[in-house]
């Protein structure tokens, strides 16, 4: 099973980039994540900002292959704790198909995504910057992984 996070923007911070990097390399063996970064939708003074998103919903629905099962993350989703995501992420394992995590920008998802998606994951009530959910994410999937096979990287 390989999994692919589709994200709306482009060059995160160094930082995020260097963590995001650490827990794809974790990951590489258990569950490959690949990053598909999407161009942000034209936005500002006298931009239509349905516009924007419905280029950025098209955008996204175009880089989901064919039978993937789909999780977006959403606010509005059911929040999961690490043993729910690594029950999840079993689940995902017998259904025997690839998975996408769809992150949206700073005005979320279009709603063709969402109507696309599968489930919704939500990581809480906070707001939490697109960029930093991408490494939240990878984060997530790595101590998961380390639950269904008995890693001691998950202390709870």
């Amino acid at each position: 099973m390989r999994a692919r996070l589709i994200s709306v923007g482009e060059r995160m911070p160094a930082w995020v980039a260097d963590g995001f990097a650490e827990y794809t390399k974790r990951l590489s063996r258990e569950l490959p994540l690949e990053l598909v970064e999407l161009k942000l939708g034209d936005r500002g003074k006298g931009r239509d900002l349905g516009r924007a998103l419905d280029d950025e919903g098209a955008a996204m629905l175009a880089a989901i292959p064919r039978g993937t099962h789909v999780v977006a993350l959403d606010g509005r989703g059911k929040v999961w704790s690490s043993e729910d995501l690594a029950a999840q992420l079993a689940n995902w394992r017998m259904a025997g198909r690839d998975l996408a995590f769809l992150i949206g920008g700073p005005d979320g998802l279009a709603a063709p995504a969402l109507a696309r998606a599968d489930q919704r994951w939500s990581l809480g009530a906070l707001t939490l910057p697109h960029m930093l959910v991408r490494l939240i994410l990878a984060e997530q999937l790595y101590r998961a992984v380390s639950l269904l096979g008995n890693h001691p990287y998950h202390r709870a």
